[in-house]
Order: C-alpha cells, then structure tokens, then sequence
C-alpha cells in the first residue's frame, strides 16, 4: 500500500510540473490517504505483535 502511495505522490509531481492542477490535487489526495490508511495499520500490527506475544 505504501507503493501505491509513492506512485501517486509521483503522478501528483509530474502532473504539477506539467499544469495539470486538478490531477495533480487528486493525486495528492488520494497519496495521502493511503499513506495514513498504511501508518494505521502499521501501529494496529505493531500493538497486536506486542499483545500477542
């Protein structure tokens, strides 16, 4: 999940070089999301490791 999040801050990047806002705005968007949706899970893994065992 954490690719796809690079991939689309990278689509966002090259979409502002070239002026095109909108995608660029979405990209950003939806880069973000998944970046945050992967740090929840990230700490959801950790504490259940740490609970677990």
């Amino acid at each position: 999940m954490l690719k796809w999040a690079i991939i689309f801050l990278v689509i966002s990047i090259v979409a502002g070089l070239f002026g095109f806002t909108g995608v660029a705005k979405t990209s950003k968007t939806i880069a973000k999301v998944l970046f945050f949706i992967c740090i929840v899970a990230f700490i959801l893994i950790l504490l259940f490791g740490k609970l677990l065992f």
